[in-house]
């Protein structure tokens, strides 16, 4: 079970795909880590020595931004955009897309479930 960045790592999983679960690193950044370590990437993470997990901690501390300082360097930034109010900084406010897809149709995921607006629900019979 390793531990880098503060992320435990599965140790069933090959270590470019467990490298994956630490925040700021993907596909590439792993495969880009792992070859600077000379490690295969099809190795298992239960399968790595303690030098090869120290050589994978070392490098990304040296060479990547990860984890809460990549989120609070992501969060500063939104909350720059949206004191100096540029228009991207609106939209965060609104909380509606920023990088100008529709909204007249889709972008659900960032407006939230649909609220209906008008008659279209039947009306409940009441009694009198």
């Amino acid at each position: 079970m390793a531990r880098i960045a503060g992320i435990v790592i599965p140790s069933e999983k090959q270590v470019q795909i467990g490298l994956t679960y630490v925040y700021g690193i993907g596909p590439k950044f792993a495969r880009d880590i792992l070859a600077e370590a000379n490690i295969e990437p099809t190795t298992r993470v239960k399968d790595l020595t303690e030098a090869e997990e120290q050589k994978i901690r070392e490098i990304i501390d040296a060479n990547y931004t990860v984890e809460g300082d990549l989120q609070r360097l992501v969060t500063n930034n939104i909350k720059r955009l949206k004191d100096v109010n540029a228009y991207r900084g609106l939209r965060h406010k609104a909380g509606l897309p920023t990088r100008g897809q529709r909204t007249r149709t889709n972008a659900r995921t960032r407006k939230g479930r649909a609220v209906s607006v008008g008659g279209s629900q039947p009306k409940s019979a009441s009694k009198t």
